[in-house]
């Protein structure tokens, strides 16, 4: 055994910094250095102690492999928390079940995940969006790597982590917590496991599609390789925790984004036009992760925690976009129309844009963490915490033009049927065949507003986002009561969070239009390919556009806002200071145990935001523009109150009640100070101001927190009895939870949030826009300006409204049925949530976005003998979601529900010289569930339609003993 360590930590440190190389020199602790393990399992029980305080009785942590002593193990966790929560807990070191993070919570109750490029990304809770939560890691706040705070769960590896929990409710010791949710991520602890452990996971990844678009980055296999290694020394007093993960995650995905569904001449709604692509998506990380802990004494602990995570996706998309009833082309009579909506027909004079376009986003996030715990005495307890978390994130989005001439009258155009299928795609037959005679050129003359011809055109953003926390915090405990202890502290953070933007035309000679020097057209060579095939396109000619870029064919020209409603460069930087008290009670009342907390937290923020406008008699478009700093800035302190309070019924039935008020911070893109202004010369003399020349929308670095008053409630059953589980790895034989069986319950719960200050993203207000003047109008055309004041809109705290919801889990292993069912179990749970949401000046109330009305989730496994099989089915009804939108901002659309289901299968060696070998067979998105998102409430209108495939792998575990 000590030989395997050994091999595995070289292996680990020679990648991880070499921290703990020359370190391994000791040999593992022996059978009587085995300590407790944490306190993730340790259930209440209704005994009293001798001094009457409430016992706590511990139990070890399940240590078998495997979903059910994940499943054991979660359940104590969320037994055992002082608050409502939902929690998940690692097969084994370095695994946690599911395929990611993301993947992995969204299965667990109330909890919803939304999907972006094939993988799931974002969470829900409660049906409310990624903006009203939070993400922890060991405590400390995380930053975000998009333009915003929603924490994109992909950018974690999922091997890191021992388990998760999920705060419901807040509580006052929560520095961090999100208005709906709190998802705190917990790394490997060294000395609260027993013993050394280690793990190695190699997995092999493909799709069932094959590969859509070529390029350099992508590909249609990929792997993951991560190990994680353990160890104390010292006796017990030092710990290290080492953790490498490697991965390339491939992707491939149909793409259909339809333009919208104007009127026809009848009024039917018809497609305006469409941009379609095959997609081949890849995501590379690189992990790191180091802890080092060390206890010299029972009078200080103290914990560092560093993660580096480097990862790159890279999409090469390869398609057609055809500009049909918003273009220049004709729809023809006699279409097939259903109940106002054109189902089929046929356009003449179409002029299709080819795009070879490439996409990438490079990524860097930074963790450090610096944990100081000192006991005092027996009574006080003190906590120094620090922690940093930094990420930095760089785009490129890439688009390249070919087609038949310039211009969208010029050169051969197409005769194109379409048929609107019942699943929502937009299936063509062509007429034309556009893998031959193409050219590089602009084949609509989008660029002709910029006296350029736009053979392509770059966004470049890029994001920096850190945040810097403090906090110092004290705990007396009493040993008689209704009090165990009371805690106190104070927090205080600095968050900064930069975007800016860069954008290029991409021409074949960088010239203008107007004077002349402008090449319109250029040929070029590439590849046969068929991207498009699956929506009835043939053949096109596929190109790396960067080639064409290093041999001069294609010239980037510099320029701003041709895409953008306003300047889109900005930074916010908030400064809050938390102070806090918590009582955290353990009492009885007569034969009814109570336990719980209650306190408050006082949040003072101040918020200041930067940003730009057009400069006063600057012109308004091309490269002209000059640009002026905008700056804004507000103070606030909101007060905090939570209460959570947990009546012991027995040793099996808990009712939880929580009350609280929380906030969730505005959307950092929507604190952008910048104004975008525009001028409208049809109504240059227009005296009323909602139809005046002017214009602008920007974004209101005076946005306060939207808040809620949030009211829980959970009654939950622990089933008893049963013969347990089988434990067949030695260091279980003691475990209680084995041999009590456990792990079960029902639950049923309810919600109640009260909103007020919602933001409303498109509140409008009058403006006086005189600063801006002359804004490029002559003499002539100011003495015609019928008014400078016109609307600005952007958004405010003008909503109101509230969400509620009920939820009901049954977690139940079936040898409490009967024991001929031993080793099977099931896990269901349903939440049904409504809202409402009004805005000033709206009296008609709308759903709250990002909630699903139903969201559900099942799971049935078997455990025996080293052997697991479980499939699961997560379900979500349609929902008002986000997408990215031209120039990585995000919009918002209707995203259709349905089911994903995944399956694992695999079986562990548990005897013999490959013991602690586990092969692993899993897949996800069984279903090959389409992602649709449509408008106007009619499926049929779809605006994106995306369809990933089947995601498979196999792979290998082994745990070292």
């Amino acid at each position: 055994m000590v030989l395997k360590h050994n091999v595995l930590a070289m292996a680990i440190a020679s990648v991880c910094l070499g921290v703990c190389a020359t370190a391994y020199a000791g040999t593992a602790p022996s059978a009587g250095q085995q300590q407790d393990t944490q306190d993730q399992a340790q259930p209440a029980s209704t005994d009293k102690d001798t001094d009457g305080k409430h016992k706590t009785k511990k139990l070890q942590a399940v240590e078998v492999n495997g979903f059910v002593s994940s499943i054991e193990n979660s359940t104590a966790l969320k037994r055992n928390a002082s608050s409502i929560v939902e929690a998940v807990s690692a097969e084994q070191v370095g695994k946690l079940p599911g395929v990611s993070i993301a993947d992995t919570l969204g299965r667990l109750p109330g909890l919803a995940v939304q999907t972006v490029s094939g993988r799931p990304q974002v969470l829900t809770i409660h049906g409310l969006g990624p903006d009203f939560s939070t993400a922890l890691v060991n405590g400390g706040q995380q930053v975000s790597t998009s333009n915003n705070r929603d924490v994109q769960f992909d950018q974690y590896p999922s091997s890191w982590f021992d388990n998760v929990v999920v705060h419901l409710t807040p509580q006052a010791d929560l520095i961090g917590q999100g208005l709906t949710g709190t998802v705190d991520m917990h790394t490997i602890r060294p000395l609260e496991k027993s013993g050394p452990e280690a793990a190695l996971n190699a997995h092999y990844i493909w799709n069932d599609m094959s590969q859509l678009a070529s390029g350099p980055g992508v590909s249609d296999k990929g792997y993951n390789v991560n190990g994680v290694w353990v160890h104390q020394f010292a006796d017990h007093t030092l710990g290290v925790t080492l953790g490498v993960d490697m991965e390339s995650n491939p992707a491939q995905i149909q793409h259909q984004a339809p333009w919208g569904y104007p009127g026809d001449a009848n009024g039917d709604a018809v497609i305006g036009g469409a941009k379609n692509y095959g997609i081949s998506d890849t995501m590379k990380r690189r992990g790191v992760l180091a802890t080092v802990q060390w206890q010299p004494n029972d009078w200080y602990n103290g914990v560092v925690d560093l993660t580096y995570d480097n990862f790159k996706e890279v999409q090469q998309a390869k398609g057609m976009e055809f500009p049909l009833f918003w273009g220049n082309a004709t729809l023809q009579p006699g279409g097939n129309v259903q109940n106002g909506f054109v189902q089929s027909g046929t356009y003449d004079g179409v002029k299709a844009v080819i795009r070879n376009d490439y996409n990438s986003t490079s990524a860097r996030v930074y963790n450090f963490n610096w944990d100081n715990k000192f006991t005092i005495n027996e009574d006080w307890t003190a906590d120094l915490d620090a922690n940093y978390s930094r990420a930095t994130r760089r785009d490129v989005n890439l688009e390249s033009y070919s087609g038949t001439a310039f211009g969208a009258n010029n050169g051969a155009r197409d005769t194109l049927g379409f048929v609107e299928r019942n699943d929502g795609l937009f299936y063509v037959n062509p007429s034309l065949d556009y893998g031959n005679g193409m050219v590089l050129t602009d084949p609509q003359g989008w660029g002709g507003g910029n006296d350029v011809v736009q053979a392509g055109f770059i966004n470049a953003p890029h994001t920096v986002d850190y945040l810097a926390n403090l906090r110092l915090s004290a705990e007396r405990s009493f040993s008689s009561g209704p009090f165990s202890s009371l805690e106190f502290g104070v927090a205080h953070s600095t968050r900064d969070k930069t975007y800016h933007i860069d954008q290029s035309f991409l021409t074949l000679g960088g010239g203008t239009i107007s004077g002349g020097s402008a090449v319109e057209t250029a040929p070029f060579s590439g590849t046969s390919c068929s991207p498009l095939a699956w929506m009835g396109v043939g053949a096109q000619t596929c190109y790396n556009p960067f080639d064409l870029i290093s041999d001069g064919t294609l010239v980037s020209v510099p320029t701003f806002g041709s895409s953008l409603a306003m300047p889109p460069n900005w930074n916010v930087r908030e400064k809050t200071l938390t102070p806090f008290v918590q009582f955290n009670l353990d009492t009885y009342l007569g034969g009814v145990s109570l336990r719980g907390n209650f306190g408050v937290q006082a949040q003072h923020t101040s918020q200041r935001s930067t940003g730009e406008r057009v400069a006063p008699g600057s012109a308004i478009t091309g490269n002209a523009i000059t640009l002026i700093p905008v700056v804004g800035s507000t103070s606030y302190t909101k007060v905090l109150p939570s209460a959570n309070l947990i009546f012991g019924f027995g040793d099996n039935d808990d009712l939880r009640v929580s009350a609280a008020r929380t906030l969730a911070r505005p959307r950092m893109d929507q604190m952008n100070a910048s104004l975008g202004v525009s001028g409208n010369f049809t109504r240059l003399q227009n005296t009323d101001p909602n139809q005046a020349y002017f214009s602008a929308s920007g974004g209101n670095a005076k946005l306060k927190p939207t808040m809620a008053d949030n009211y829980n409630v959970s009654y939950e059953h622990y089933f008893s009895g049963g013969n347990g589980y089988e434990c067949n790895a030695a260091e279980a034989k003691n475990s209680d939870i084995c041999r009590s069986g456990g792990g079960g319950y029902v639950a049923l719960s309810g919600y109640f949030l009260k909103l007020k200050d919602y933001i409303n993203p498109n509140a409008a207000f009058l403006y006086d826009f005189s600063a801006f003047l002359p804004f490029g109008l002559t003499p002539d055309q100011l003495a015609q300006l019928g008014t400078t004041q016109g609307i600005v809109s952007g958004p405010t705290n003008d909503g109101h409204g509230y969400v509620k919801g009920a939820q009901v889990t049954l977690n139940l292993p079936f040898n409490l049925v009967t024991p001929a069912l031993d080793g099977f179990g099931a896990i269901l749970t349903g939440n049904r949530t409504k809202s409402s949401l009004v805005f000033a000046g709206n009296s008609t109330p709308i759903t709250v976005p990002g909630l699903s009305k139903w969201v559900a989730n099942a799971t049935l496994y078997y455990q025996h003998s080293g052997f697991e099989a479980r499939i699961s089915d997560s379900y979500r009804s349609s929902f008002l979601g986000e997408v990215s939108g031209i120039s990585a901002s995000r919009i918002e659309q209707t995203i259709q529900g349905g089911s994903t289901y995944d399956a694992q299968v695999s079986y562990s060696i548990d005897s013999g010289s490959l013991k602690g070998l586990t092969f692993i067979v899993q897949g996800s998105n069984l279903s090959n569930k389409t992602f649709i998102t449509y408008q106007n409430d009619d499926p049929r209108q779809v605006l994106t339609w995306e369809r990933y495939g089947r995601r498979y792998d196999i792979g290998v575990s082994y745990k070292f003993q």
